[in-house]
């Protein structure tokens, strides 16, 4: 093993967390990670009990149904968000208008916890737009100075010899007597 071969030195923790941080860059990451959040107090605060001593407080409601599947599908809408990110807009839409409708339904959007996460993450869902590929340069032109007609004459990158500018059909490049300047009429 060489010196120069750092590939296979790396920890095993590296490369995931590597691997992770590029799955992450490619999709709404934040987007779903904060609709799963929101989802979650949504579906939950209807089935739970909060025990003070000996006194129990229930904040069940009617519609404990409707807070669960509200719930549900704003946890669904946010793993769609990672999986698949070419949905994401309709996903931050209805996630947007699930957050709304847990106002009423969902003991006030999961006392609001829920309601704010869920209106984030649909909103960064929407906003969110994958980034644009680098462009692969010519490898002949990579590291030349870049040109511009009517300039001196520069030399080949690989052979070091003058190559003269060829000048783009119609260029004018004949030159007056006076210099180019214009005359006062």
């Amino acid at each position: 093993m060489s010196p120069e071969s750092t590939g296979q030195n790396e920890h095993h923790l590296t490369v995931l967390r590597r691997g992770f941080r590029t799955w992450r860059g490619n999709r709404p990451f934040w987007a779903g990670l904060f609709t799963i959040v929101g989802g979650v107090p949504i579906a939950y605060f209807p089935y739970a009990d909060l025990h003070l001593g000996n006194m129990t407080l229930a904040m069940s409601t009617t519609a404990g149904a409707g807070s669960l599947i509200i719930g549900i599908l704003l946890m669904t809408l946010g793993l769609t968000m990672w999986f698949h990110h070419i949905v994401r807009v309709f996903a931050g839409v209805a996630a947007i208008l699930l957050a709304l409708i847990s106002i009423p339904v969902a003991n006030i959007g999961g006392f609001l916890i829920g309601f704010l996460f869920a209106m984030l993450g649909g909103a960064l869902s929407i906003s969110w737009a994958p980034g644009e590929p680098k462009a692969d340069e010519d490898l002949f032109h990579k590291g030349a100075p870049q040109e511009h007609p009517g300039t001196e004459p520069s030399e080949d990158v690989f052979h070091g010899a003058a190559v003269p500018q060829q000048q783009p059909a119609g260029y004018d490049t004949t030159v007056e007597a006076d210099g180019g300047g214009h005359r006062a009429g």
